[in-house]
């Protein structure tokens, strides 16, 4: 597995049965855990039964116990290597913290958010989505708050290839744009958490339309995610002291990004006059 398997852990955590999620929670609170622990110390940790712990192995990807500890070493050993990389002790935000380590501790969350969002990108689903914008009538962009800017930057980075994107922040003009949707055009729903509401019903909604429904979030298995065609997932970790949405952000963009190249790659030589026009009418030459 190329995700770190933290992440993973974190992403599959909602859709896990009740003593399988307390050992996810465990595990994340203190990955070095399973490195450390037999599979028979870990259930008892956790007071649950050796099946339980295999099954949670499985539940987040891997065959079986064995497995999931060496993906547990190998994380372990990159978030130390990632410490001593921008020289810090402990990458969680704190209050007190002097200024040099909480602009360390943002760059190292935010490099973290893009490699792990990369590195965990669903290829085929993405390519997917490329093709269906090349080819849509209407590209719908649902988001709200953070994930708004995030719509909007999507937006005018197609605008600047020709291709019209539509995005309103307000569910009131969304929503109705949604149901006018048809097969053939696109829907792009953003949510870190996957379960903002007013994003869900226009996801929900455009999908009922006809429209290919695509869920841009954080959280697999999320109610976003259950509502779509397609989930293109990110990997971000926000710190506890989130004041606001950061490595999220950054995660959304950088996968939105990978999309956008895909969408100018599938266009072809078409973009090129656009891209010219558009620099033209900034430029005024």
């Amino acid at each position: 597995m190329d995700v770190d398997v933290v992440e993973a852990v974190r992403a599959a955590l909602p859709g896990l049965r009740a003593a399988e999620a307390r050992v996810a929670e465990r595990v994340i609170a203190d990955p070095t855990l399973v490195v450390d622990l037999t599979i028979s110390d870990l259930a008892r940790l956790c007071d649950t039964s050796l099946a339980t712990v295999a099954r949670f192995a499985q539940a987040v990807g891997f065959s079986g116990y064995r497995e999931l500890r060496v993906a547990f070493a190998g994380s372990v050993a990159r978030a130390q290597a990632e410490r001593v990389r921008f020289g810090l002790d402990d990458s969680l935000i704190d209050l007190a913290d002097p200024l040099d380590q909480v602009a360390a501790k943002i760059a190292a969350r935010e490099v973290g958010a893009i490699e792990q969002t990369v590195a965990a990108l669903d290829l085929a689903a993405l390519d997917r989505v490329a093709e269906a914008i090349v080819k849509a009538g209407t590209v719908q962009l649902f988001g709200h708050a953070a994930s708004s800017l995030t719509a909007q930057d999507l937006r005018l980075k197609l605008a600047r290839i020709g291709i019209v994107a539509v995005h309103s922040g307000d569910p009131h003009i969304a929503l109705p744009a949604a149901a006018l949707l048809h097969e053939g055009d696109v829907a792009i729903a953003i949510s870190h958490d996957g379960d903002t509401a007013e994003t869900i019903r226009c996801a929900e909604v455009a999908r009922g339309a006809g429209a290919l429904a695509v869920a841009v979030t954080n959280a697999h298995g999320s109610p976003l995610s259950r509502v779509v065609d397609v989930v293109l997932e990110t990997r971000a970790k926000e710190s506890p002291l989130r004041l606001a949405a950061m490595s999220s952000r950054i995660a959304q963009l950088a996968l939105l990004d990978v999309l956008f190249v895909r969408v100018v790659q599938h266009r072809g030589g078409t973009v090129t006059e656009p891209i010219r026009a558009t620099r033209r009418a900034v430029t005024g030459g």
